[in-house]
């Protein structure tokens, strides 16, 4: 016959042994949901790490795409250039120690306003908030530069790997604001775009007798179309009439940022000393406006690449030059504006 005493201890030492069986179960449980937890939050933030790598990529091939794409000159975007531009860029990137081969690059024009949305083809006319632009797709998935995303705790859930892409657009269009130093003084009538300009290609006209876009000429009072006076001096904000003034103003260009909807002050005249002083076989941006044959203050409507090809004084005291295409603005300038050949630095869309 058992103790009472005896009971007592053989019951407290089965209630033990299944108390220690109970907290190593639990342990166990609760180690699985640890490491599970720990896999979740080291592979996050692998993964995130490496979708960001293939979103550098994405965005500075997009942009090495769109800083071709102008390479085209009078003859408009240049489409494949821009692709085989975004492509190579690609390679020069890595997303998680793999380098990226290969992507989905394609051109098109890029509405601004976001109507439509997404890439339209190069075929379409341009509207005014078309511009062109290069879209780039870069994705890690089954032998697709390098394959899909490790995951180095994923066996706890079961999950190797992951997919991951990045998308990115960027676009060249023209300027609404052109920085200090960046502007010639010079005003163009937009008169003369109505006769001279391409408004489907956004290139200038081309002359069937040279072959080459028109030949112009601007200043004192030299006119197009009848009543379209070609172009004035101006001495953009100030409100000037002098020599000295203009000669300064076409060496060091305007002292501010000058946009779109600023008015800028029209010199009519000949100036006669100062064409000694006008460059010649240069492209400068000069700014675009319209009834521009009186002196007055009149609102910039838009910005304009002009080449100019000689300067001639004497009697005639007149710029020969013509418009061109694909002109790169070498000051600073940003904003969004009509289309008269001269663009910004390439940016993202979006």
């Amino acid at each position: 016959m058992y103790h009472p005493a005896h009971l007592r201890r053989t019951t407290t030492t089965r209630e033990m042994k299944r108390q220690r069986g109970s907290i190593a179960m639990f342990f166990l449980l609760f180690l699985v949901v640890l490491l599970s937890f720990g896999a979740f939050a080291v592979d996050l933030a692998r993964v995130s790490v490496a979708r960001n790598e293939l979103q550098n990529a994405a965005d500075a091939a997009a942009l090495s795409g769109a800083s071709a794409l102008m390479s085209g000159g009078n003859g408009g975007p240049a489409w494949q250039q821009a692709q085989t531009a975004a492509g190579s860029g690609v390679a020069l990137n890595r997303s998680d120690g793999h380098t990226l081969t290969t992507a989905t690059v394609l051109s098109g024009y890029w509405n601004l306003s976001g109507s439509p949305a997404g890439l339209q083809p190069t075929t379409i006319t341009p509207g005014t908030d078309d511009v062109p632009a290069v879209q780039v797709m870069v994705t890690r998935a089954a032998n697709v530069n390098g394959g899909a995303i490790d995951l180095l705790l994923g066996w706890v859930l079961k999950l190797l790997s992951t997919p991951g892409s990045a998308t990115a657009v960027a676009v060249a269009s023209a300027p609404g604001t052109v920085g200090a130093g960046g502007l010639f003084p010079v005003v163009l009538n937009r008169c003369l775009f109505d006769q001279y300009w391409n408004a489907q290609t956004n290139q200038p006209l081309i002359d069937p007798n040279s072959g080459q876009p028109y030949e112009l000429n601007i200043l004192n009072g030299q006119m197009d179309g009848g009543s379209c006076y070609a172009g004035q001096w101006t001495s953009f904000l100030t409100n000037a009439n002098n020599v000295p003034t203009i000669r300064a103003l076409m060496a060091n260009g305007n002292p501010s940022p000058l946009s779109i909807g600023d008015s800028i002050w029209i010199e009519p005249g000949a100036k006669t000393t100062l064409y000694d002083s006008v460059p010649s076989n240069v492209t400068v941006v000069m700014p675009v406006a319209t009834q521009i044959d009186i002196k007055s203050y009149v609102p910039i409507v838009a910005f304009a690449a002009f080449h100019i090809d000689q300067a001639v004084g004497g009697n005639q005291k007149y710029i020969q030059g013509h418009f061109v295409g694909g002109y790169r603005i070498p000051a600073s300038a940003t904003g969004v504006g009509p289309d008269y050949g001269a663009y910004i630095a390439p940016r993202l869309a979006g």
